[in-house]
């Protein structure tokens, strides 16, 4: 049975979307994140209402149909295989790592997670942590659920001592990278992680959480 064991509102100035989260706990899942995302009236986008954000192994099933899904995506955007940088599910379990799963109505529709780097030479702060696999998937997109997505994996983070979070994108992806500008994250040095450095297609932002 699960129980709610704390709220608190949130009002995403940036996008002007007035989110609740509802903090749920259970033993069958762990901690549970639902999230209220509000309409903003008749001349805003529809925002899908009660995302449910439930921590997620890298190895569950749903992670990897989204994985399939954005892989798909990377191969039509890009050529070749897509994505190749490397992704274990270890990096993913904590304390090294949290990964997220958002589902509507019992849908898997979008996912992120962040990977603790350690202190490795070039990075803004030896607690550096790096975004990986952000996606929302088609049928859900227009309706802010990355933000929701993000402003998670930064609360996460933060509460786990994380002080910068970094990521790697490509230039073709302008979606997200307005997505992240927008939420403050300019570019930083990604050679100490990103896996397509030498690419001039690769984009790498980060920015302090604390």
């Amino acid at each position: 049975m699960l129980t709610v064991s704390g709220r608190a509102p949130i009002t995403n100035v940036r996008a002007r979307i007035p989110m609740r989260l509802f903090i749920l706990d259970g033993p069958e899942s762990g901690s549970r994140v639902v999230v209220d995302v509000a309409t903003t009236g008749e001349a805003g986008p529809a925002y899908s209402p009660g995302m449910e954000l439930i921590p997620r192994p890298y190895g569950h099933p749903d992670v990897a149909a989204l994985t399939h899904e954005v892989q798909a995506h990377y191969r039509e955007l890009y050529g070749g295989p897509g994505d190749e940088s490397p992704v274990e599910v270890a990096d993913f379990e904590a304390p090294t790592g949290h990964f997220v799963v958002g589902y509507i109505e019992g849908v898997p529709v979008a996912m992120g997670g962040w990977r603790r780097l350690g202190d490795r030479p070039g990075l803004p702060s030896p607690n550096a942590a790096e975004i990986k696999r952000m996606y929302v998937a088609p049928s859900a997109r227009r309706r802010g659920l990355s933000r929701v997505v993000l402003a998670e994996l930064e609360a996460s983070a933060r509460a786990a001592g994380i002080d910068w979070l970094v990521l790697e994108t490509g230039r073709p992806q302008r979606s997200a990278i307005g997505l992240y500008r927008s939420c403050g994250y300019t570019e930083v040095d990604g050679a100490p992680y990103g896996h397509y450095v030498d690419s001039p297609a690769s984009v790498h932002l980060g920015r302090s959480i604390l």
